[in-house]
């Protein structure tokens, strides 16, 4: 994810009334690391403090003090809480399921910033602090390998719907054991592939050509793939109606020996 260039204008043009000793901090320092951020989050301007007795009082800014020693990295020659402490600033504003986006993120399968020690670390560092409880709690739900936020929320809607986990961008076999695709969220034994498909995917000649191949070889391999958009995603009762039909098919196809039968 690419920084976000206003943002970082808005807080070259604040630079100049900072103390020594103030950084931008919590969503703010998220955004300019380029961290994967949920929807709709506030885009006030944070800055922290340590020891400093007068917040930047202006409008759009909210101001915050600590007591730890952090030594400000430098983004676009601002100075900013380093990565792993801005995701843990964020634990005083989000929700444990936005955490676990931001988290999810981190360790995303393409190029991850960070590792899930580290996270642990960061998260055994803080304590009892405000919003320590709430990263603890986010720190279990995060898992390696995501490609977005969507699928973030699509795993979280579906384990608090009750069902079993499923495997991050798992890897799906033909029965030759050739791995043909990897699947968003995968539960291997039932051969069935959750798929959340954005908008770019049907915008896209080129993406949508290369998803209707891979679907093809996907079905040919036996899974059975529930396709979500947006619109599914927020009609919960027909999500998990789907989800629940794949599954036990699956497991038809599981106990009759036949994994692939449709």
């Amino acid at each position: 994810m690419s920084r976000d260039d206003g943002l970082a204008s808005r807080a070259s043009a604040l630079r100049t009334v900072l103390a020594p000793a103030q950084r931008f901090s919590h969503l703010t320092a998220a955004e300019l690391h380029g961290m994967r951020l949920p929807e709709g989050v506030r885009r006030a301007i944070h800055v922290t403090g340590r020891g400093v007795a007068r917040g930047v009082r202006r409008p759009g800014v909210i101001g915050h003090r600590s007591s730890l020693p952090v030594t400000p990295v430098r983004i676009a020659g601002l100075p900013v809480s380093p990565l792993l402490i801005a995701w843990a600033e964020c634990a005083e504003l989000l929700t444990v399921e936005e955490l676990v986006v931001v988290g999810d993120g981190l360790v995303r399968r393409r190029d991850p910033p960070a590792t899930v020690g580290e996270l642990e670390h960061v998260v055994r560092s803080r304590g009892s602090r405000r919003g320590a409880a709430r990263l603890r709690a986010a720190l279990d739900l995060i898992r390696p390998g995501t490609d977005s936020a969507r699928e973030t929320m699509l795993r979280l809607a579906v384990l608090g719907a009750g069902f079993p986990a499923p495997e991050v961008n798992a890897p799906l076999l033909d029965d030759r054991g050739t791995v043909v695709a990897h699947g968003d969220l995968v539960w291997p034994r039932e051969r069935v592939v959750l798929e959340y498909d954005g908008r770019h995917h049907a915008e896209d000649a080129r993406q949508f050509a290369v998803d209707i191949r891979r679907l093809d070889d996907i079905a040919a391999a036996g899974y059975r793939v529930v396709r979500i958009d947006r619109r599914l995603f927020q009609n919960r009762a027909d999500l998990f109606r789907r989800i629940a039909n794949a599954r036990a098919a699956g497991s038809r196809g599981v106990a009759n020996g036949d994994a692939s039968d449709s």
